[in-house]
């Protein structure tokens, strides 16, 4: 991490968005072209509310989430791990998503898990980093800053989808609800808001091919002078 005040761009492509724009696809496909692994910072939270619900805590509970969120053994990639215990589909569970907005929003939980984020990039040459706060907070030095968008309909109807493919049978309408909610919460929080960074490049995803989105952002990468990781 570069420290603030000046130095080189972070090398990172930092994707940011609401819940159905297409940043877990498009980061993996920009992560693939240049040679980067990627952090899905989102399963980072919704570990921490799996945890929480698996205790019977609350989740409005700020001290239990912290403490949840500082002791627990965290890896993040192409599988979620929990102190070694999967819980890759776990976390993309209903439950789990009706409450990581709650979770998610505590300060002490965006302090933690946001030093291990940045730990992420100190062990690698660079990255792509997903969320809703990575080019605002996270990585505000970052070389590429995105934010992808859609329309509400299209949105709902993806997460939709990845229901269906979940087979939990749910419809348009009540994802809709839950989107919105999500939103209003992730857009008013005190702390690391939903929001464009004022340099980010903004990509309405509604009705564009993955590909092409994905080559948009490389061409962005490219001409911020990014470089593909070296051979060792």
């Amino acid at each position: 991490m570069v420290p603030e005040g000046g130095g080189a761009p972070a090398p990172i492509v930092a994707i940011d968005g609401p819940s159905g724009s297409g940043k877990s696809t498009v980061a993996r496909g920009v992560a693939a072209r240049l040679g980067y692994d990627v952090l899905d910072t989102g399963a980072m939270y919704r570990a921490v509310t799996l945890l929480v619900l698996e205790q019977g805590l609350d989740p409005a509970d700020a001290v239990a989430a912290a403490r949840l969120a500082r002791d627990m053994k965290l890896d993040v990639g192409a599988r979620t791990c929990i102190d070694g215990r999967d819980v890759s589909d776990q976390i993309r569970g209903p439950e789990v998503t009706a409450a990581v907005s709650t979770v998610s929003a505590h300060p002490a939980v965006r302090k933690e898990l946001v030093a291990r984020q940045r730990a992420w990039l100190d062990a690698r040459a660079g990255g792509v980093v997903e969320g809703r706060d990575i080019g605002t907070v996270v990585f505000p030095d970052a070389r590429v800053k995105v934010f992808l968008t859609a329309s509400d309909l299209e949105r709902a109807r993806r997460r939709q989808l990845d229901e269906h493919a979940a087979d939990r049978a749910v419809a348009v309408d009540s994802v809709h609800a839950d989107l919105a909610r999500r939103d209003a919460i992730d857009s008013n929080r005190k702390v690391s808001p939903l929001q464009a960074a004022p340099d980010a490049l903004t990509v309405d995803t509604t009705d564009r091919a993955v590909d092409d989105v994905v080559a948009e952002i490389v061409a962005r990468w490219d001409a911020a002078g990014g470089q593909e990781p070296k051979e060792p």
